[in-house]
């Protein structure tokens, strides 16, 4: 195996708590960051590291596009059942509010949109509440604390 033209990116939460913290300077939170990595890693990995990345926590506007990406996803995988998916504005904006954690980044809204749209749409299919040729809306309920799911068939 030949890496010479390869580059590796290593991902990590290590420290993300300080990265949260409004009363740490830029420089103080990098400080705080790098003295948890250095606390959890080998001297020796470290040091074949080129060079270390720190990345601003997600925002919840980031959070919105990222909705649209994942949302987009699962559109297209029902596309080819013929399925229509549309999620209305109010649903998207509490699908990001809800799956907003700055610590963790996009990972609990993923599996947010999973639970809440994919595993629901799952069910549908199975029990033959949703087949081929009908459209999904999927918006935000009465009390704001969930999402319903209307179903038009042709």
């Amino acid at each position: 195996m030949d890496f010479r033209n390869t580059i590796l990116i290593l991902t990590s939460n290590l420290g993300s708590q300080f990265l949260a913290d409004p009363d740490l300077t830029s420089e103080g939170k990098r400080d705080s960051v790098m003295s948890v990595v250095r606390a959890a890693f080998r001297p020796e990995f470290l040091n074949r590291l080129d060079e270390m990345v720190m990345f601003d926590p997600l925002t919840r506007e980031n959070l919105g596009e990222i909705v649209d990406l994942i949302v987009m996803s699962v559109e297209s995988r029902l596309r080819e059942r013929r399925i229509g998916l549309t999620v209305t504005e109010p649903a998207r904006g509490w699908l990001a509010r809800l799956g907003y954690d700055p610590a963790f980044g996009a990972r609990p809204l993923r599996r947010l949109i999973q639970r809440e749209i994919g595993d629901r749409l799952a069910v549908l299919l199975l029990g033959g509440g949703l087949q081929d040729g009908h459209n999904v809306t999927v918006d935000i309920n009465d009390s704001f604390d969930g999402l319903v799911m209307n179903v038009d068939k042709p």
